[in-house]
């Protein structure tokens, strides 16, 4: 077994105290932390030490929500007129995309966005994937990804019935027992829940099946909610009823359902998320890039649901969701002194809190027994760190730090800014030419 140690370090450990140590300590075995203080343990004999140079330490960071197979779609301009609306942009850019993909695109625009997930501070991606042309067998391109670098990853695939009824339900059922079966054996980096689109998307026979299928696993979901209008409409339009009542029907809410976006959701759904203890993940930067409403996510918290945030495939950078999440919150109600905290305590506090649900592993804190997944961003504060001032230090300064070091699971997986288990020249000019070829395919 091997073992850690890092040194000289501003120590964040987010644990139960929400203790902060300057020139503090962490020492790892395997893939666990072992002691966390202002110096090593006496018995400590590490394999390795890192010397932070008085550098901020934290717990890596967790996305709650992420879409690995965008990836090839920076720069890309869809064939035909701009899309006007939401409903457009998915048919005339995102359904194209993911139908173009084949199975070595999947993985490579997995391996990409997972790669600058690990230099970006993240240890732990949920994501939710779509690729219609080589649906089966799918979530082991993107598994394969998170092996290759060394990320923890909860997986599903994205059920809709725009290309034939039903698809991805096989795909989520066998990649679920695949993980069952693995944590079993004693392998427990991936993780999956049951993908769903959207309740636009989706029929009744499709929905019964799928929730047959989850009962029958005992595993919760990841669906998109209330994004935009059109979901809604829909959802009335073709059952009179609202969206969390579409959901009731079919036992989908629950304490591993991870609902996404929720932007349109009325004050009586936001209570029955609370009532059903499901999980509603804001994606600030997605909502402004794609026009639609601010999600009103401090009043979901006045209503007592559990708010992550993920990136939705607009980049691999959590901070920064953070940031957007607070300044997005101020300019809609024209008010400076709203979300500062509470995006930092969602990003912080309840995504972990989210991932710990979803993996039998804790994350997300430097204490003993917890998973050895931590950061070392080049950020040296230079004004004082304490409970008081850290999320001012998070937001105005380790939002703009390039992380030097990334472990996952004990393993170093960026080290001085590198990707070090891959060829990172040669993965990137591999998919500049399949971005090439992709891009071919869309028309």
């Amino acid at each position: 077994m091997s073992s850690l140690l890092i040194t000289n370090a501003q120590l964040v450990t987010l644990d139960e105290h929400n203790r902060f140590i300057q020139g503090g300590c962490v020492y790892m075995e395997g893939d666990r932390i072992v002691a966390v203080g202002e110096t090593p343990p006496e018995s400590c004999t590490p394999d390795r030490t890192i010397d932070a140079g008085g550098c901020v330490v934290m717990p890596g960071l967790i996305n709650a929500h992420h879409h690995l197979y965008s990836t090839f779609a920076r720069g890309l301009t869809p064939p035909g007129p701009p899309a006007r609306n939401f409903e457009q942009n998915l048919k005339n850019l995102w359904w194209k995309l993911d139908a173009a993909l084949d199975a070595d695109d999947v993985y490579y625009s997995a391996l990409l966005a997972v790669m600058q997930a690990a230099k970006d501070g993240c240890t732990t991606i949920i994501d939710h994937h779509a690729s219609p042309s080589v649906c089966d067998g799918s979530l082991d391109q993107v598994e394969r990804a998170f092996r290759d670098v060394g990320l923890s990853g909860c997986l599903c695939y994205e059920v809709s019935d725009r290309n034939r009824e039903g698809e991805g339900i096989e795909e989520n059922e066998r990649y679920i027992r695949k993980c069952r079966q693995s944590a079993a054996a004693g392998d427990r980096q991936m993780s999956a829940l049951f993908g769903l689109h959207a309740l636009m998307t989706l029929g009744t026979a499709t929905l019964e099946r799928c929730a047959a299928i989850a009962q029958d696993l005992d595993v919760g979901f990841h669906v998109h909610a209330a994004e935009d209008e059109i979901d809604l409409q829909v959802t009335r339009q073709e059952t009179g009823q609202s969206i969390m009542e579409r959901f009731d029907q079919f036992g989908i809410p629950g304490p591993t359902t991870l609902f996404i976006h929720g932007s349109y959701l009325r004050p009586e759904e936001m209570d029955r998320l609370r009532e059903t203890d499901s999980i509603l993940v804001n994606n600030p930067e997605s909502n402004m890039n794609n026009g639609l409403k601010v999600s009103p996510i401090l009043e979901m918290l006045e209503h007592g649901v559990r708010v992550g945030v993920g990136t939705d495939g607009m980049s691999s950078h959590l901070i920064s969701q953070a940031r957007a999440m607070y300044l997005h919150q101020r300019a809609d109600a024209r008010d400076p002194t709203l979300a500062f905290g509470e995006a930092c305590e969602i990003l912080l506090n309840n995504n972990r809190q989210i991932c710990n649900r979803l993996f039998p592993e804790s994350r997300g804190a430097l204490a003993p027994g917890q998973l050895a997944d931590l950061i070392i961003p080049e950020y040296v504060p230079f004004t004082p760190v304490n409970a008081n001032t850290f999320y001012g230090h998070l937001l105005f300064g380790l939002s703009y730090s390039r992380v030097r070091t990334t472990i996952a699971r004990g393993q170093v997986v960026v080290e001085d800014g590198r990707v070090t288990g891959v060829d990172e020249d040669a993965i990137r000019a591999r998919c500049m030419e399949r971005a090439a070829r992709i891009w071919n395919r869309i028309h």
